[in-house]
């Protein structure tokens, strides 16, 4: 894929940034797959009841929640995205799929609602992510389930890419173009976490992290990733941080 902002208008502002069919909007299916397992193992446990209604927060094309859903079957799954090109895309595979913003208005749901939250790849893209941590804890009902995933800061390439002075892998300094560090595509990355930095701005944020695993970055290439998958045994060196945490 070409970057999408470097052979046309630049974008004014994110919303435009991320109305851009080009942007890419889908994460790796090993991802999503750990992610489901995750969520389908907590919401196999003896505290749940019935079909439980599981939002996926910044779902982009649909892609994460339509894998997730087979791993959660009697569930109901919801996508939500504020980008309308994404919401079309999401529409052709999941059954819901409705509007919503973290900040503003917040999501169209009512206090306590949802039993479950995927936020997946989402957190890194915010400008305030305070915030839209306030926004999932208020619509989950307490000892509701967050599964949110983002790109490792410390994965263990980056470590060696800083100690040579190359820009990290997922970090970004501009909306249109790649400077100074591997990779091809503009993403519209504006933060990035350590493992310990995530649970702890999780904490902090009214919630208790239950599990923390790692995940294989699609992106790698193929000779290493056998090298990206043994990484996850330690989640401090993976590329992408899988939490769990529960609303307190």
């Amino acid at each position: 894929m070409t970057t999408p902002t470097t052979t046309g208008t630049p974008p004014r502002d994110l919303r435009d940034f991320y109305e851009n069919p080009a942007v890419p909007v889908a994460s790796g299916t090993p991802r999503s797959l750990r992610q489901a397992r995750m969520l389908a193992r907590a919401l196999n446990g003896p505290a749940t009841a019935g079909p439980q209604t599981i939002l996926d927060i910044g779902c982009g094309d649909g892609t994460a929640a339509a894998t997730a859903a087979p791993l959660l079957p009697g569930h109901r799954v919801i996508g939500v995205d504020w980008s309308q090109d994404a919401l079309r895309r999401a529409r052709t595979r999941i059954p819901y799929a409705v509007r919503g913003e973290l900040t503003g208005g917040g999501l169209p749901f009512a206090s306590g609602s949802a039993d479950a939250v995927l936020f997946s790849e989402v957190v890194e893209h915010l400008v305030d992510p305070d915030a839209a941590l306030d926004e999932i804890r208020r619509i989950l009902r307490p000892g509701g389930h967050l599964m949110l995933s983002t790109p490792n800061l410390a994965a263990w390439y980056n470590r060696g890419l800083l100690l040579a002075g190359v820009q990290p892998v997922f970090s970004e300094v501009s909306l249109r173009g790649i400077h100074g560090r591997p990779g091809k595509e503009v993403v519209g990355h504006l933060r990035l976490y350590t493992a310990r930095a995530l649970k702890e701005f999780v904490a902090a944020s009214g919630f208790t992290v239950e599990r923390l695993e790692g995940a294989p970055f699609h992106g790698v290439p193929r000779p290493l990733r056998p090298l990206d998958r043994l990484a996850c045994a330690r989640p401090q060196l993976a590329s992408i941080l899988l939490l769990h945490a529960r609303r307190t």
